[in-house]
């Protein structure tokens, strides 16, 4: 069992220097390919194929990169604040990535400069350590935006779902919003058509109505460092 969310020993070579500078290459390579209408799994495996890069280099790219119609849907789609409204939460989504995020462990910065992680629990959830702090930053952050109420969804098949939604729901009693936590078979499906949507799962933000970018915000707040594995104009 890891020590650290999102961390394994070999991540030390896969995001070395030298390796960052051959996936910015790659990743041009497969945006090349998506822009010209190639699905993201057939150009990750055919650009990683001739580079020879590892599945967590490959899952770095496929989850930093986009077509330009996706970034310029997304930009279109970004609040800038929140005052007063409501928000939709992926919860796993977000809480995942801040306990990455106060682990040390490595995160990049996307293409539409949403924060992501390489922590892919595929279903098996733990309360570690630094849940508390993850769930605290993420209360803090929307109590600055002054919101009204917060919605976060929970994915029922994921383990300890029960747990995290009790301590949420502990924590929150300390904070001057609302707060609806629902644990629900299909939190994806559910976010498609939400105004304010806090994830930084692709698919829901080219779907979603409108979204706010807390990752991004939570990162500066606390200093963290991103990875960038795309090459910037």
């Amino acid at each position: 069992m890891n020590a650290k969310r999102g961390y394994l020993p070999e991540d030390e070579r896969n995001f070395s220097p030298a390796a960052v500078q051959v996936m910015k290459t790659a990743s041009r390579h497969i945006c090349y390919l998506l822009n010209e209408g190639y699905e993201l799994k057939s150009a990750s495996t055919f650009v990683g194929n001739h580079f020879v890069l590892s599945e967590r280099q490959r899952l770095a790219i496929t989850r930093s990169v986009a077509t330009v119609r996706q970034l310029k849907n997304r930009k279109e789609k970004e609040k800038t604040s929140l005052n007063g409204e409501e928000v939709w939460i992926d919860g796993f989504n977000t809480i995942i990535t801040l306990e990455v995020m106060f682990s040390d462990s490595i995160l990049f910065e996307g293409m539409d400069r949403t924060i992501r992680d390489l922590a892919a629990l595929r279903g098996t959830y733990r309360i570690i350590p630094e849940t508390e702090r993850a769930v605290r930053a993420l209360f803090d952050t929307l109590k600055e935006q002054k919101i009204k109420t917060a919605h976060i969804l929970l994915d029922e098949p994921v383990s300890n779902s029960g747990r995290l939604k009790t301590l949420l729901a502990g924590i929150g009693e300390g904070y001057p919003f609302a707060l609806d936590l629902q644990i629900l078979k299909a939190v994806d499906s559910a976010l498609w058509d939400k105004d304010n949507v806090i994830t930084t799962d692709s698919i829901i933000l080219d779907r979603c109505i409108s979204w706010f970018n807390l990752m991004k915000l939570c990162a500066e707040k606390h200093g963290a460092k991103t990875l960038c594995v795309w090459e910037k104009e």
